[in-house]
């Protein structure tokens, strides 16, 4: 009864809660054990009723795979809660706090007839409230706040003058919504709850009947729709991101079978009803492409039947170099998909499945459980909304490395060409020209910092987990360091591909996190990670550098990267700690990196 598939599919339903209470009972009756699950501390507070909020929560995590301890401030609990530091919001200590507001809470507006000035004022009003309650939460170490912005009411006080007028209310919340995101801090995301309600449309969005007896916010039938943005976005923060949409070719990217219609004869043409909406489709795939989202082709096909389009005709949006990873055979899709993660080098549950062919969803549903697989609606023109109502490419944020990563994965393969011209290994590298940049961690390089250590679980020593807050915090602490590298060859710029956090402690230095970039793997980086290491454990005096690996289902590669550079072992149990002494490293002298420089 419980499965994560429940994702994959239209959840806008009042069974959802009663699932939800069915699982809870059976929690508590001991039939569902939580406890070999990560644990998550949750605090939700509201200025409406939120017990059915709460209650689909627990379920969701659940099927993320999660253990939800949630602490739930009482109705309109948001002033109670954390304007007071003895609130128990502060003694539960939470890692998230998830703010449900109401436009009921804005008192203050401008004027009928107010000026710009009044305006401003009204606005600074408002958002200096909101500016307390974060300041006021920055107590909380490392807290990462998830907060909705308002849902501008169905009524309007001028009628259609509202439109017309900057001081109306309605333009009035328009403007907060908008302020909000231009003041809020990096440990502060914006949940859009005024999009959702607009996409289910108000007048089924507001339930004022409910809200007059029980207090609720809004129909409880989109309670699993709202939730599911929350969820979303702790997951990203534990790791848990898609970073591939894996796409099929006929009738997915275009109408017909290529094999049968030819490369001119498929369905794409801009002046008929079918081929441009799978041009819409197509365009917005290119969307998600020029975000970041990796796009991959699995086709039962003959490679050339299948590449065919992409290069002669000229009414596709997508194009060849648009595809990083372009897989067309006869075998089962499912050791495709798996060759698709294996090539690309990240993991099955960063997938995305698209395939307009049911047998196959189903297939790829029951053998690869970790893939996300998109209910794909019959009617081509229905695409676009279906993968967008997955959230599955939801994100904390955009980086400069984001925009670039689908065409790093496509010179990768240039690369691996590029790599059986030379007989000698050490020859290749020095061939690829590699530029490192070394350094501190500043506000500037912040952002990817935590985006590569959220996001990375194969190289990643011990998988710990830090929020913009918590990392900003580090920045201060005279106790850490936080170390990063850059790299760029005479492919690509890869931009920030390291990220490593040292803890001083004494004479020793303990290497809390280490991550890297599956994509620059044994290409030294390791090599002249740990000199940066030692070097910045030498500043500081230190006579050891101290280690360790918790292993998870992800991280078997870097299971012995200690072990390969020298370290003790100390202690072997749960996890394997590891230290050396300074005078007995062993340094790689003779790297084939280009240049290093210092920043």
């Amino acid at each position: 009864m419980f499965t994560n598939q429940i994702e994959n599919n239209d959840i806008d339903t009042p069974d959802l809660v009663r699932m939800a209470r069915v699982f809870l009972k059976e929690r508590k009756n001991g039939k569902i054990e939580l406890s070999s699950l990560p644990k998550i501390r949750i605090a939700v507070v509201g200025s409406y009723s939120t017990q059915h909020f709460t209650l689909v929560l627990k379920y969701l995590l659940y099927l993320k795979g999660f253990n939800g301890e949630i602490y739930e401030g009482d109705y309109n609990s948001i002033n109670i809660e954390i304007l007071n530091t003895n609130s128990e919001l502060y003694k539960f200590s939470p890692e998230y706090v998830l703010i449900l507001p109401y436009y009921t809470d804005i008192k203050i507006f401008p004027p009928l007839l107010g000026d710009e000035a009044a305006i401003n004022q009204a606005l600074e009003e408002n958002l200096n409230y909101f500016i307390r309650m974060w300041e006021y939460l920055k107590l909380i170490q490392g807290i990462q706040i998830l907060q909705t912005n308002i849902v501008i009411p169905n009524f309007r006080q001028l009628g259609n003058f509202e439109g017309n007028v900057a001081y109306s209310r309605e333009n009035f919340l328009r403007l907060l919504n908008l302020n909000l995101v231009k003041i809020k801090p990096d440990n502060v995301v914006i949940i859009d709850l005024e999009y959702i309600a607009s996409d289910a449309g108000k007048r089924n969005w507001f339930d004022y009947t409910n809200y007059f007896l029980n207090k609720s916010g809004f129909n409880i039938i989109f309670m699993g729709r709202v939730v599911r943005y929350f969820v979303n976005m702790i997951s990203i923060g534990k790791g848990k991101i898609k970073k591939c949409l894996v796409l099929d070719l006929d009738n997915t990217l275009w109408g017909g079978i290529v094999g049968d219609e030819g490369p001119l004869g498929i369905q794409i043409d801009p002046n008929d009803a079918v081929g441009e909406a799978f041009r819409f489709f197509q365009n917005y795939l290119l969307s998600l492409k020029e975000c970041g989202v990796i796009l991959a082709v699995c086709s039962k096909n003959d490679e050339d039947i299948a590449k065919a389009p992409f290069f002669e005709n000229q009414n596709m949006i997508l194009k060849y170099d648009d595809i990083s990873c372009f897989i067309a055979n006869w075998n089962d899709k499912v050791e495709n998909i798996r060759r698709i993660a294996d090539e690309l080098s990240i993991g099955i549950d960063s997938l995305v499945f698209f395939d307009d062919n049911p047998a196959e969803r189903s297939i790829v549903s029951r053998l690869l459980p970790e893939v996300l697989v998109v209910d794909v609606p019959e009617d081509t023109a229905l695409y676009v909304r279906a993968l967008s109502n997955t959230n599955a490419f939801d994100r904390f944020a955009l980086t400069p490395e984001d925009l670039s990563r689908a065409a790093t994965y496509r010179k990768n393969n240039e690369r691996k060409h590029f790599r059986t011209s030379f007989s000698d290994y050490n020859d290749y590298l020095k061939s690829l020209e590699m530029e490192a940049k070394i350094g501190i961690v500043s506000s500037k390089e912040r952002r990817r910092f935590v985006q590569l250590i959220n996001k990375s679980n194969q190289f990643n020593l011990r998988t710990k987990r830090y929020t913009d807050s918590a990392i900003e915090e580090l920045e201060s602490n005279e106790k850490y360091k936080l170390l990063f590298i850059e790299l760029r060859d005479c492919f690509d710029n890869y931009g920030i591909i390291s990220c490593i956090i040292l803890k001083i402690d004494g004479d020793s230095c303990f290497i809390d996190t280490w991550v890297m970039s599956c994509r620059v793997l044994k290409r030294q980086i390791e090599d002249l990670a740990l000199s940066l290491i030692i070097k910045q454990a030498k500043q500081y005096g230190c006579r050891c550098i101290k280690g360790e690996y918790i292993p998870t289902e992800k991280n078997k590669m870097v299971s012995r990267l200690f072990d390969d550079f020298g370290f003790s072992l100390d202690e072997d149990g749960e996890s394997k700690k590891y230290s050396f002494l300074l005078t007995e490293i062993r340094e790689n002298n003779n790297l084939c990196i280009k240049q290093i420089i210092e920043v």
